[in-house]
């Protein structure tokens, strides 16, 4: 794949909502906090907009991104949430001007459609980033809003998570793609599903009831998604639910039931997804996994 270029201080970055509603409050501090960076932002007509669940009626949404996709003057693309509506309007999308002229998609959850598209049509790397949300007075001095930082300008990269109990031990190299479980599963037979051979699959997701995790990793299963993946990186899964009757397997237990038969490194609980800690990973970019039993380590290969 190629990559979008760089920013550097004066770029420009777009704020649009192609997804679920979000209120305009919940942007300034991060619109505040890119300035600081020294980077200019242009906030897009659906920050703010409500058309019942979503940032403005299909239409307006694809419009909201499309003409940010075809501005030259838009170095990147940071999303304001994530929720659900890229699906509605991924193939109305228009990537002539998007091709000529790269710049980086920044977002993550719902944001998955659109980076597996992008990947599976157009073979640019994109950005599993935090979303304005998360850029808040509380947080915009962590490790992980700095990754962010550090990531749209092209510094090196290197990830630690801890040992566990489940990780496979290895040590290789290959492109980093994946993103929410569920939008993953979804995009299964469409245009813009995820291609996994020989490369490291990355999942993460929220809110899903134990069986439905099951369910999901099932159907990537059955896709073909694990047989020739060169290594499994497992983020956070969090707010999960069980049923009145217990499911009777914890999330990291039916993860790894469908993966013990591989050889493939494994690194579980990578800080990455649905959670405070949430660090920026280049999707589509070659990276070097080494799982130890002391822990993981991943770091991005310029």
């Amino acid at each position: 794949m190629t990559h979008p270029p760089y920013l550097t201080k004066g770029a420009t970055i777009g704020i649009t909502c192609p997804a679920g509603y979000v209120s305009a409050a919940r942007i300034a501090y991060a619109v505040t906090a890119l300035q600081e960076k020294g980077y200019k932002v242009i906030v897009g007509d659906t920050v703010g907009s409500e058309y019942h669940y979503f940032s403005g009626n299909d239409d307006a949404r694809l419009q909201d991104l499309q003409c940010m996709l075809d501005d030259d003057g838009i170095d990147a693309i940071l999303m304001g949430r994530g929720g659900y509506g890229m699906s509605r309007i991924i193939d109305k999308l228009d990537f002539t001007r998007f091709k000529q002229k790269p710049k980086w998609i920044c977002g993550f959850s719902d944001i998955t459609v659109l980076h597996n598209h992008i990947h599976a049509t157009l073979g640019i790397a994109t950005m599993h980033s935090p979303m304005c949300g998360a850029f808040k007075p509380e947080t915009i001095t962590t490790n992980y809003i700095h990754n962010f930082f550090d990531a749209i300008s092209g510094k090196d990269l290197l990830y630690h998570s801890p040992a566990s109990a489940f990780n496979r031990v290895g040590n290789t190299e290959a492109v980093l793609t994946g993103g929410n479980l569920a939008i993953l599963a979804h995009l299964i037979g469409s245009a813009s599903a995820v291609d996994t051979d020989g490369k490291f699959l990355f999942i993460e997701d929220i809110g899903e009831h134990l069986y439905n995790i099951d369910r999901l990793l099932l159907n990537l299963k059955r896709a073909g998604k694990f047989d020739e993946l060169a290594g499994l990186i497992v983020g956070s899964f969090t707010e999960l639910q069980d049923t009145e009757r217990p499911f009777g397997q914890t999330v990291n237990e039916i993860i790894w039931d469908k993966v013990k038969e591989y050889d493939y490194p494994v690194c579980f609980d990578f800080p990455c997804g649905h959670q405070d800690v949430n660090f920026t990973l280049t999707l589509g970019m070659q990276h070097k996994l080494s799982v130890t039993r002391e822990g993981s380590v991943l770091t991005l290969i310029q």
